[in-house]
């Protein structure tokens, strides 16, 4: 200090301009700031729903800060189909795209929700008809090449009861919601979809899979397309508008994983 009485300069300490926010950084500002995050996703966990031929989870806790381990770690034994996960080509079909295959560029798309629920309140072996798609096209426009289709059928509420997830009756027959193949055929042949989703276990519907018919997934799947099975929260979105971000693991040669997905939409 020098004693100096002399008011301080009243001028900006810079004269230069100020630098732009990159774009994408203002992008994921907005979204943060406007849209919802709605979770698509259950959580897994040993005893929960899932193919009757697949054995259940095992999960080993080898450290355990509880123990007085310096660090928690889980070992988790699971078939790769297990709770909310992504179905790759190769799943149903030798030689084609495995998991690791599928392009980032796939894992945020467009989310179309075709809704059956109230028909599956009065018929749980309902399935969607072409009426449904002209129906949402007619709101909606053109179902979006590219985009992914979730059918929403209220299925998720019934998880994990295991026993309503499956609804058999007497005879074992399941009767669960799916979908139908003039759906699927236009979806994929017609629309230009990159992929499929629904809430219960399987694409086909429980009459089908109890005959021992995956037919449905197999067409699927073989058109190149992926899909994830047991979706939550659908009825929490609106039918057009939101967009889908999956993600999975990337095992090399993989044929399914749980799967993290969540959707974002924007207020009406």
């Amino acid at each position: 200090m020098d004693g100096s009485t002399e008011p301080r300069s009243t001028e900006p300490r810079s004269t230069e301009p100020r630098i732009a926010e990159p774009r994408l950084w203002t992008v994921q500002r907005e979204l943060r700031e406007q849209a919802t995050y709605t979770d698509l996703t259950h959580a897994f966990h040993p005893g929960q729903p899932h193919f009757p031929a697949f054995p259940d989870e095992q999960r080993e806790t080898p450290f355990d800060m509880s123990r007085g381990d310096g660090f928690n770690v889980h070992r988790y034994t699971i078939v790769g189909q297990w709770g909310t996960h992504v179905d790759p080509p190769v799943h149903f079909v030798a030689g084609a795209r495995s998991l690791d295959l599928i392009p980032v560029e796939q894992m945020i798309l467009p989310l179309v929700v075709l809704d059956i629920t109230q028909r599956v309140e009065k018929d749980p072996d309902a399935t969607p008809t072409l009426d449904d798609v002209a129906d949402w096209e007619s709101r909606n426009g053109a179902i979006p090449a590219g985009s992914f289709v979730a059918l929403r059928t209220g299925w998720h509420h019934r998880w994990p009861d295991a026993a309503a997830m499956a609804n058999r009756d007497a005879g074992g027959v399941s009767h669960t919601p799916g979908w139908s193949a003039e759906v699927l055929r236009y979806l994929v042949e017609d629309a230009g979809v990159t992929a499929i989703g629904h809430e219960q276990t399987d694409t086909d519907p429980g009459s089908a899979t109890s005959k021992g018919d995956f037919s449905l997934e197999l067409y699927v799947l073989e058109q190149d397309r992926w899909q994830i099975e047991l979706m939550a929260n659908l009825d929490r979105l609106p039918e057009a508008g939101a967009l889908l971000v999956a993600s999975w693991p990337k095992p090399l040669g993989g044929s399914g994983f749980p799967a993290r997905l969540f959707a974002l939409h924007l207020a009406e």
